[in-house]
């Protein structure tokens, strides 16, 4: 199974210099899980740079994976892990959902350098 950061997909759906870094687990929709969190920063992103239908239609498409939701025992796992390891809200979420289902976490935030089972392609 794998979780993409939301830098990951926004760098993907980008076109950015780490884009291919991330294809493999996005493309691979049997094995990918959605984090609410991530449908919620990247649909965002999307709003700002490309509009309401286009963002819409992206988020369809990443809709194809298994969207995890933000539950009872996600959230407290999360803060556990913002306060011990010293991440931001969002991130501990992305992170706990990780290790809640033993993913792979693909990103490209140097924060999360030293997670086990991480591979992490630093910004360009």
């Amino acid at each position: 199974m794998n979780v993409v950061d939301s830098s990951g997909w926004i760098e993907y759906l980008s076109g950015g210099p780490n884009a291919a870094f991330f294809r493999e687990p996005i493309e691979n929709e049997e094995a990918l899980l959605i984090p609410t969190l991530s449908l919620l920063e990247v649909y965002r992103h999307l709003l700002r740079h490309l509009g309401r239908d286009q963002a819409l239609d992206i988020v369809a498409a990443m809709r194809q994976g298994t969207v995890i939701d933000l539950d009872d025992c996600l959230a407290l796992d999360a803060a556990e892990l913002a306060v011990a390891m010293k991440l931001a809200l969002a991130d501990s979420i992305v992170l706990a959902t990780d290790r809640a289902h033993r993913a792979v976490f693909w990103t490209q935030d140097a924060n999360f350098e030293g997670h086990e089972g991480e591979r992490l392609r630093r910004r360009s």
